[in-house]
């Protein structure tokens, strides 16, 4: 009789859970943004956010914590409970070079159930205007007849643009001087003012002033010519090495998020990326919707492996670390 009372019970509440899980969500999604607003990337996340909010029956509400590169907001998202209501957007640099340059306090695998990859926008070097080298040609000539002349912004210190500044000396045999900033926004304002003369920054960053002449783009960073500057050669295409980088973003939730729940956003998250405005928005900012077959958990995770496997070793030689 004790038997068939518990079995009843456990009945009962695998029904109550799987009747929770079916019927998620039942209130607001909280979206975890590592970066100030106004960036690339908490545009990015406030477009999906708007576009998400009719497929999930649910509003998503941005919330912004930014510091470390990304890092604040990130531990934040591993330490939030695995129910679906606490998410966060990433990319490159919170996934995969802040655990190289950091210390963290969190797995940057292990603590976080992959959701789906939503847009991607590559890196690309580019001057102030009135930088003298007319093409990138011209640009590798006069960085030898000056070495140490130069100087080129990041964000931050250890940062992709760090990475793919040391990456380009190392593979040019040219040298020059980083300055960093703490944000992407007064790091274009000097540019732009002629304070500094180069970046290696995040495409969608820098696009309205390349389109404006305010800043000279030389290469972009990528197999194939981006889309949204087609008159800029690939690096490979100007006679560079073949530095492919991009700022990748997706979607993660915390370790031991039920996999219905993680499928729920996942179906949410495809189905605005087939928006017809949210193309159109994504595309005014320089981003980039993958492919339906790459909006998947297990292609977040290869990416995430895949970019690893790259960039360790790399910023490993460099020594590179964060401020």
């Amino acid at each position: 009789m004790r038997t068939l009372i518990w079995a009843v019970v456990f009945a009962t509440a695998a029904g109550i859970a799987g009747a929770g899980a079916q019927s998620y969500p039942t209130r607001p999604v909280t979206l975890i943004v590592p970066f100030p607003a106004g960036g690339p990337s908490d545009t990015l996340a406030r477009v999906l956010a708007d576009t998400m909010r009719g497929p999930l029956g649910q509003p998503v509400i941005i919330e912004n914590i930014s510091g470390a590169g990304g890092s604040v907001g990130t531990a934040r998202l591993a330490r939030a409970a695995p129910d679906g209501y606490t998410v966060g957007l990433g990319h490159v640099q919170t996934h995969v070079i802040n655990p190289a340059t950091q210390t963290l306090t969190f797995d940057a695998v292990k603590d976080f159930t992959p959701v789906a990859l939503i847009a991607d926008t590559p890196q690309w070097l580019v001057a102030r205007g009135d930088f003298p080298a007319a093409d990138f040609k011209d640009f590798i000539a006069w960085l030898k007849a000056n070495p140490g002349k130069m100087t080129s912004g990041t964000v931050g210190a250890g940062g992709p643009s760090d990475v793919a500044a040391y990456y380009f000396q190392q593979h040019t045999g040219t040298k020059f001087t980083l300055v960093p900033y703490k944000g992407g926004a007064p790091l274009i304002q000097d540019l732009i003012a002629g304070h500094i003369d180069t970046t290696f920054g995040q495409a969608a960053n820098y696009l309205p002033h390349t389109r404006s002449g305010k800043l000279k783009p030389y290469a972009v960073f990528a197999a194939k010519r981006w889309w949204a500057a087609p008159d800029t050669p690939t690096i490979e295409e100007a006679g560079g090495p073949p530095l492919h980088s991009s700022y990748w973003h997706g979607l993660w939730a915390p370790k031991d998020t039920p996999k219905e729940i993680v499928a729920t956003l996942g179906a949410a998250i495809s189905k605005a990326l087939t928006d017809a405005e949210l193309k159109k928005r994504f595309a005014a900012i320089g981003q980039e919707v993958w492919p339906p077959d790459r909006q998947t958990p297990e292609a977040l995770a290869a990416q995430q492996k895949a970019e690893i496997e790259k960039w360790w070793p790399i910023i490993k030689a460099a020594g590179l670390k964060a401020n």
